[in-house]
């Protein structure tokens, strides 16, 4: 199994907290498309005796590109590679794009899932967040696009500052009335260099309140779970069925492949990321050049990368999947660090997930199969991040 993502770095605006990679310019949105085919092109022989099984339009804001311009790239990836009779094609898509008429041309296309970026259905929230769809858009949106589309994620945004709780449940409940079966659903965090790291440090927005987001986390988990959502990945809330199947692949180690500018690109053993620069990238690729650069992993990073993404997931660390491709002192190392957080009701070592808890078709591939592995506990899921790093081997 392989993945491909395909990194479109246009927005309609900047959101307050996002640190991603975008141009809210699209004069050169035509040169970029141009220039991500090129890309593949270029690439077709990395993914030798590898089927393509997901295809993911993320960004910045992919559905700012019209029907024919999604077309004309998955039919660049279908011309470079073996991809597989049904694949999951996703698409990122902001609420304000999603016009009936959009939504109806998508549902005709292959793409077939689609990754709708509410945030919350509140017009306070997305103001706060300079979104750029309002309250209405996106509602209108799933109530179209639930009508032609099953595969459906919606992305919630939780921790905001003075929100209560009966407003995050408000939000919850909308989507569950939607019907949508799988949810993404991330803490307001403040990174670098954002606008909202500078409107906290002048004063103009409250700082962030980690009790209020480890309520709304838990209120989250709770409320899934009794609307059938299995939480397969500590952001993630899929039904059976309805998991994502091209995120695994990083969770997994599986091999991916990043086009466009900023994206990231993985074959087990070598990571490699393109400049982050849309000028740039377009006039290396035609020069036939690949603007990326290239580091090999050690035994040390991969342990480490399986140690950060196992936690986060329902799969968790297999023990005996250390010993066999890590080695007995990274078992030992594991087992000596993690006891403290056993200890602490974080972590605990157990079978295996049961199969009938999960999506079959993706259990049956990353379902450890032994009876040794290290999994968080509830408490644990939302300091996940923080225990994994005290796991690494330094």
């Amino acid at each position: 199994m392989a993945g491909i993502y395909i990194h479109i770095p246009f927005c309609k605006q900047a959101c307050h907290y996002c640190d991603f990679h975008f141009s809210t310019s699209l004069k050169k949105k035509e040169e970029l498309i141009q220039a991500l085919v090129a890309e593949l092109e270029l690439r077709k022989d990395e993914l030798k005796n590898q089927t393509v099984e997901t295809i993911y339009f993320g960004g910045g804001t992919p559905s700012l590109l019209s029907i024919d311009e999604l077309q004309f790239l998955i039919d660049a990836v279908y011309k470079n590679f073996k991809v597989s009779n049904h694949p999951e094609i996703t698409i990122e898509a902001n609420p304000d794009d999603l016009s009936k008429n959009l939504i109806i041309q998508l549902s005709k296309s292959p793409i077939n899932r689609l990754s709708i970026g509410i945030q919350s259905f509140f017009e306070d929230d997305l103001k706060s967040m300079n979104r750029a769809h309002n309250a209405k858009e996106a509602k209108d949106c799933l109530k179209e696009a639930t009508r032609l589309f099953n595969n459906i994620t919606v992305d919630l945004i939780y921790g905001i500052p003075n929100m209560s709780l009966e407003k995050w449940n408000e939000n919850l409940q909308i989507a569950f009335d939607f019907g949508v079966n799988h949810i993404s659903s991330y803490a307001l965090t403040v990174e670098p260099k954002t606008a909202l790291d500078s409107f906290i440090k002048k004063g103009t927005y409250p700082p962030i309140d980690e009790t209020l987001a480890l309520q709304h986390f838990n209120h989250l988990v709770a409320e899934t779970e009794k609307q059938g959502f299995v939480h397969y990945e500590v952001s993630n809330f899929g039904k059976p069925n309805y998991f994502s199947k091209h995120n695994p692949s990083y969770w997994q180690g599986k091999p991916y492949m990043g086009i466009g500018p900023s994206a990231h690109s993985f074959n087990g053993t070598q990571r490699s990321w393109n400049v982050a620069n849309n000028t740039k990238y377009i006039k290396s690729i035609r020069e036939h050049k690949l603007p990326s650069e290239m580091e090999l992993l050690s035994k040390k990073d991969r342990f480490n990368e399986y140690v950060m993404t196992g936690l986060r997931t329902i799969w968790g660390i297999s023990l005996n999947k250390i010993e066999s491709e890590f080695g007995s002192d990274y078992k030992k190392h594991l087992l000596e660090t993690a006891e403290k957080f056993i200890n602490q009701n974080l972590l605990f070592i157990t079978s295996k997930v049961k199969q009938s808890a999960v999506s079959n078709e993706i259990a049956s591939s990353f379902t450890p199969r032994d009876d040794n592995v290290i999994r968080t506990t509830q408490k644990g899921k939302f300091l996940v991040d923080g225990i994994a790093s005290d796991l690494f081997f330094i």
